[in-house]
């Protein structure tokens, strides 16, 4: 199996998503386990300041959101089985949220790269709502594709790195 520290955007035959669940570690660890998904890549989307740094990001004043780009090969996992299992990794209903971290950067948004990806993260989204899958509304953000600012080097693969179980995400349901 090939080494998810390449940086998906240099892989060939993937597509790309982007998710943002809360702390990106967390999220990046549930990705990489999946089946099909050949890379993953930690950083901020969304917001308003070229280059963020994390501490920039931390502050809330750049609007951006620890986001995880995740280059997959469709013929291993659909975009519609990716956005299952984004919506099983965290609470969609919280608003700037996710656990003990709050502000904007931990929002729950997608950010679609076609037409296509946005038709199908509303179908499942429809379908959630549909079979009240939660108590309360989704509050999900979908996004056109913004500038993906990678996160600085120690924030890729953080769990991996340091052989520690990803703690900051809800377990796959």
């Amino acid at each position: 199996m090939m080494d998810k520290l390449h940086s998906p955007d240099k892989m060939t035959g993937t597509e790309t998503a982007y998710f943002a669940a809360g702390c990106f570690w967390g999220v990046e660890s549930a990705f990489m386990a999946q089946h099909g998904v050949e890379a993953t890549a930690v950083g901020y989307m969304g917001g308003r300041t070229d280059t963020p740094t994390y501490q920039d990001v931390c502050s809330g004043s750049t609007g951006h959101a620890e986001a995880v780009e995740v280059a997959f090969n469709p013929q291993q996992v659909s975009y519609e089985d990716l956005c299952r299992l984004f919506f099983q990794i965290h609470d969609p209903t919280t608003l700037n949220r996710q656990g003990p971290d709050i502000g904007t950067q931990y929002r729950s948004a997608v950010f679609v790269t076609s037409l296509a990806q946005k038709e199908t993260f509303l179908a499942v989204k429809a379908e959630l709502e549909c079979g009240n899958k939660f108590d309360m509304p989704i509050v999900t953000e979908i996004q056109g594709e913004s500038t993906f600012w990678r996160a600085e080097d120690y924030h890729q693969q953080y769990f991996k790195k340091r052989g520690m179980e990803a703690t900051c995400h809800l377990p796959v349901r």
